[in-house]
């Protein structure tokens, strides 16, 4: 092998976003319909248990795969819940939101201005993951921030 390879692949960020899911063929259909996801990778057995697939929403790579409970591997409908969320900046919050809920997500809250400067709303995909799905409409500083915060605290 000549030359230097870069220890982050082309397309890739420091950190990037790797989810179980039940049924993840059918989640990489729901990402493409509500987010405009690409796929660009998907290694599936020959029954279609997907091992493992990679889709770009954005600019962003998400990794993905089928729960593999044999390895410890399950998905947020089989844990009752998923901890992690996720965060998609777009250009309209509204539309993406409402494409999200046509394709399938259920409203977890509306979208609407919040103090940080976004307008967002949130959902929750057919295969149990959350979604924020924001767009920054407010340049505000770190300090403004901690002070509106501050001011619904009652500090």
């Amino acid at each position: 092998m000549s030359g230097e390879v870069n220890p982050i692949p082309e397309g890739f960020h420091t950190v990037t976003p790797y989810m179980t899911i039940k049924d993840a063929s059918d989640a990489i259909e729901f990402y493409k319909e509500a987010f405009g996801a690409t796929e660009i990778f998907r290694w599936a057995d020959p029954d279609g248990r997907v091992r493992h697939a990679e889709v770009v929403i954005g600019d962003s790579p998400v990794m993905l795969t089928d729960e593999a409970p044999d390895f410890g591997m399950a998905g947020p409908r089989s844990l009752g819940g998923s901890p992690v969320h996720m965060f998609l900046y777009v250009e309209d919050a509204d539309a993406v939101f409402d494409r999200a809920i046509t394709a399938g997500a259920t409203e977890l809250m509306p979208v609407e201005d919040s103090e940080d400067g976004d307008r967002r709303g949130g959902v929750t995909d057919p295969f149990g993951h959350v979604w924020y799905i924001g767009t920054h409409v407010e340049g505000i500083s770190r300090e403004e921030l901690q002070k509106r915060y501050d001011a619904m605290a009652g500090r």
